[in-house]
């Protein structure tokens, strides 16, 4: 399997993203668009970027200085676990109340109380699980 959130492991996430339902066809029905960046809590930079307009994801890859909407971070064991056993609004909030999932930026708050949002937002993780490059 290609190094976590490297360019490789990026595009994989980004086909995944693509073909499920519950995430891209989901966000495009809110017109979301927006850079997100995901990475290691102790890392100055994100590692991977997703670029997405209206819910698809039009490119992805290795985080390269792009303006981040979203920047998702947490320690490696963290990811493993989430994208494993998937991550549920319960956990997300036990997660990030408990700083094992942090927002450098983006607003957490205005996002789980959409639940346009935070329903295909709790399903990246899944997605993430299904990646295989």
């Amino acid at each position: 399997m290609a190094e976590f959130f490297s360019d490789a492991w990026m595009k994989s996430f980004m086909e995944e993203w693509n073909k499920e339902p519950d995430l891209a066809d989901a966000l495009s029905k809110i017109n979301f668009s927006s850079n997100i960046g995901y990475g290691l809590l102790d890392e100055d930079q994100a590692r991977g970027v997703v670029v997405v307009e209206n819910g698809k994801v039009t490119s992805a890859g290795a985080y390269n200085g792009e303006e981040l909407n979203w920047d998702l971070r947490a320690s490696q064991d963290n990811w493993d676990k989430w994208m494993t056993k998937g991550l549920g609004i319960t956990s997300l909030g036990l997660a990030y109340v408990g700083g094992k999932l942090k927002f450098k930026s983006g607003d957490y708050k205005a996002m789980v109380k959409d639940p346009r949002m935070a329903g295909p937002f709790i399903k990246t993780f899944t997605v993430m699980g299904r990646v295989t490059a």
